[in-house]
């Protein structure tokens, strides 16, 4: 069995739903009312919907703390790739990628989310 749906609070669906389209190959699939939801895919067929913050109650987009989003890639090569083409659209990284536990990557915030590109080491 495999997860293949995501739902995610953000403050902003649009600024949000360009980020992936632009960093991490998703394509907008649709968007409901004034970018409230937004449905993205991604070439292996993974849903993510990102919802309006003004959907939940209070306007909450609080995750937990150490809560993340993950993108595992196949080599070091691909995990500078996407450090590169993220720094260059004026994403905000604190550190370059680096050995992590059995990983090479790094970690960043986007809108409220944290995200975490890697690449697992043998």
């Amino acid at each position: 069995m495999t997860i293949n749906h995501l739902n995610l609070p953000v403050s902003d669906v649009a600024a949000a739903t360009t980020f992936f389209e632009s960093h991490f190959d998703f394509k907008c699939l649709e968007t409901k009312g004034d970018n409230m939801i937004a449905v993205l895919t991604n070439p292996a067929d993974f849903t993510l919907v990102l919802m309006s913050s003004k959907i939940n109650k209070g306007e909450n987009t609080a995750y937990p703390d150490a809560f993340h989003i993950g993108f595992i890639l196949d080599s070091a090569e691909k995990v500078n790739d996407i450090f590169s083409k993220l720094k260059t659209g004026g994403i905000s990284l604190e550190r370059e990628p680096q050995k992590i536990r059995n990983s090479f990557g790094f970690y960043f915030y986007f809108d409220n989310l944290f995200i975490e590109v890697a690449h697992y080491l043998n």
